[in-house]
């Protein structure tokens, strides 16, 4: 095979992969990973929605268009891959346990050298389609035995250098269960900050990273300290680790009484109105409002924020429980929160999964 042919195939290959990274990061609402997670948190998802666009455009250019419109999609492509390659050895260095997004949600592991590697590769390839003269389409027709043999061997480095494949074939075959499946602690982060749960309980939170972080079955709970009408609070917020646009919910509780207070913004803002009580002093239930339950008697309560509905598979998703956001948390220094509890099934993140 000449050089010319090779040159030839690479429209379609380069339009391929960018077809699949933009359309698994139209699907993806966490919006989170890779060159993104590195502006403000308000910018990531919008940024993230403009990445997925400007692929799709190259794509369809790639395929449909030939000189000089074509060879300008695929010189703006090697732009776009090269800085990729770069921005992502930058993540790398930053945060070592971030993803890198190419794919959306399917990137969940850490940045490493086979990504930026696979974006190295992808530059490269773009040059050869700006400088191939046709389109994409065209080379597909005209392809030869060769042809086919060389691109098929490309993919197949491609595919060697995305670990996003083994994420795919998890959860297209259903082997793996939400409980146990590896998500990055920065994209539950990711989601948290653009939910309206988050929104509405901001105003009583410090800071914007948890001074605790633990799993619960198919749930990340983070704890955040705050304060509420001068006095110190705990803010438990729990993310659905399953789902496209999986659910928020969250509870905030004053440290020190250890009472579990409404979580939405007219409760939880500063100045909110006084909590409903009954004639014995203790919180009522609202609708908003989690009592606060006996350790001896536990009772389970309505999660007092939630985001977003989109079920995924047939396990129990009644999510964490929401009976004291401190309960047990003098002895062990944390918060039980929406989870109940840090007993059975509640695990705290191990150093790979943070």
């Amino acid at each position: 095979m000449t050089p010319a042919e090779l040159i030839q195939i690479q429209p379609p290959l380069v339009a391929l992969l960018l077809l699949l990274g933009a359309a698994a990061k139209a699907v993806d609402r966490t919006g989170g990973g890779g060159p993104v997670s590195l502006l403000p948190d308000v910018l990531q998802r919008p940024a993230a929605v403009a990445t997925a666009l400007l692929e799709a455009v190259l794509a369809v250019a790639l395929l449909v268009a030939a000189a000089p419109v074509g060879a300008a999609a695929g010189w703006a492509a090697a732009a776009l891959f090269a800085a990729s390659a770069a921005l992502l050895a930058v993540v790398r260095r930053r945060d070592p346990k971030m993803s890198c997004g190419c794919f959306g949600g399917l990137s969940t592991e850490p940045v490493g050298w086979r990504t930026i590697a696979r974006a190295a590769v992808l530059a490269v390839a773009a040059v050869g389609a700006a400088v191939a003269g046709g389109s994409g389409l065209q080379a597909l027709v005209g392809l030869t035995g060769a042809q086919a043999v060389v691109g098929a061997a490309e993919l197949g480095v491609l595919a060697a250098l995305s670990p996003e494949l083994r994420e795919a074939a998890l959860r297209t075959l259903g082997r793996e269960s939400c409980a146990v499946r590896r998500v990055p602690v920065r994209r539950t982060l990711s989601r948290l900050r653009t939910s309206d749960v988050w929104r509405a309980n901001q105003v009583v939170v410090d800071g914007t990273e948890p001074v605790d972080v633990w799993r619960h079955g198919c749930w990340r709970l983070m704890r955040f300290t705050g304060r509420r009408n001068g006095r110190p609070v705990d803010a438990v917020f729990a993310v659905e680790l399953r789902g496209r646009r999986p659910r928020v919910r969250a509870a905030v509780s004053d440290a020190e009484t250890m009472v579990t207070l409404a979580v939405l913004g007219e409760v939880a803002e500063e100045g909110g109105a006084p909590l409903p009580r009954t004639t014995g002093g203790a919180p009522q239930a609202t609708g908003t409002v989690v009592p606060t339950v006996p350790p001896a008697a536990p009772a389970p309560a309505q999660g007092a924020g939630e985001d977003g509905e989109d079920p995924e598979d047939g396990e129990d998703r009644g999510g964490p429980r929401v009976p004291r956001a401190r309960a047990g948390a003098q002895a062990s220094g944390t918060s039980a929160g929406i989870s109940g509890g840090n007993g059975a099934g509640a695990s705290r993140a191990s150093s790979s999964d943070r």
